[in-house]
């Protein structure tokens, strides 16, 4: 369907006519020196013939540059038909911890050991693939929490941005209770029972201005579930002296990971608690979470448009061109009968 953004400039399309006829008609000037016919001979018939049908079609072109510009600056634009977005799905947002800690190399894919945040870029991006009818969003921590995408169906953004997230961008240190809080402000205006919060983290808060417990009391009060996730292995071999077992020890690299307050955390918002020792494990709680009971979400109309101004601009570009070649054309003839005696 075709349509306008300002239809009443169509009103202004018979201006030039209006014009044209409302004032009256230029008088030709007399000579002030009457000279003899013999020395300025008279068109021929032919040439005024041809001089009244150019400017025939020199005001031909006007009208069509003005028409063509008023509908140009009419803002034309062709709708398509109505397209219905999903009416169930969930509102998830993903918040994912940045922090320094996150560069532990304990993730093993294989025999190769990756760190913490490339493993959750590999699963998580899967999760964000499949979740086609939810809306996703996408905050990233360390001693800040950062909106890195709002709540959105378009998934491929989601998962770019989850890709481009770097080490230590946000701060070295983890704001578990300021993320919370962020989450919290962009899910309670959404349907109450489609708020979900996954949250992923490798340590214990050392950041930010609200504790991880009032800021679950306060997203409890907002029916916002939150799922949080414990990521890092349990033992973790570092190599002795120049990589040799000389002094080789095995190490906890999750000691810092508060599970208590992420259970407690899950527990307040109705939500559950997972712990990821390597990526199989961070693969499967990511496919449980797939099975979320979807809930009814308000229905929402868009119909894709298309600009359609510059094909009338085009026009009125095409028809000046017309216009200046005719005037030059014109002018060309008038010279040649003024040469001839």
């Amino acid at each position: 369907m075709l349509s306008l953004d300002w239809p009443w400039l169509i009103l202004l399309l018979p201006l030039p006519w209006l014009v044209r006829r409302m004032l009256p008609a230029a008088e030709s000037q007399r000579a002030a020196l009457a000279a003899p016919t013999t020395m300025f001979p008279a068109k021929a018939p032919a040439a005024e013939r041809k001089t009244a049908h150019d400017s025939k079609i020199g005001t031909l072109l006007m009208y069509i540059i003005w028409g063509a510009l008023i509908i140009a600056a009419a803002g034309p634009r062709w709708q398509g038909d109505p397209v219905e977005l999903p009416n169930t799905g969930r509102d998830l947002l993903l918040a994912v911890d940045i922090s320094g800690s996150m560069k532990t190399p304990d993730m093993f894919f294989g025999d190769q050991a990756v760190s913490r945040l490339h493993a959750v870029k590999a699963v998580v991006h899967e999760f964000v693939e499949r979740r086609k009818g939810d809306r996703l969003g996408l905050v990233l921590f360390g001693s800040q929490a950062y909106l890195q995408a709002p709540l959105t169906f378009d998934r491929d953004t989601v998962g770019t941005l989850l890709q481009e997230a770097q080490l230590g961008f946000a701060g070295e240190n983890t704001a578990i209770g300021d993320v919370i809080g962020l989450a919290v402000k962009r899910l309670r205006n959404r349907p109450e029972t489609s708020r979900v919060m996954i949250l992923l983290t490798d340590g214990a808060n050392t950041a930010g201005n609200i504790s991880p417990r009032q800021a679950a009391e306060v997203a409890a009060a907002a029916n916002v579930k939150i799922y949080t996730i414990g990521l890092g292995a349990d033992q973790l071999r570092v190599p002795g002296l120049l990589g040799t077992d000389f002094g080789a020890r095995t190490v906890n690299p999750s000691i810092d990971l508060d599970e208590a307050t992420l259970t407690h955390i899950a527990e307040l918002t109705n939500g559950r608690y997972f712990r990821a020792r390597n990526p199989q494990e961070l693969q499967q709680i990511y496919q449980l979470l797939d099975q979320l009971e979807p809930s009814d979400q308000e229905t929402e109309v868009f119909r894709p448009q298309k600009s359609l101004f510059h094909w009338p601009l085009g026009l009125a570009l095409i028809g000046s061109i017309a216009g200046l070649l005719l005037r030059h054309r014109t002018s060309l003839g008038l010279d040649s009968m003024g040469g001839t005696h």
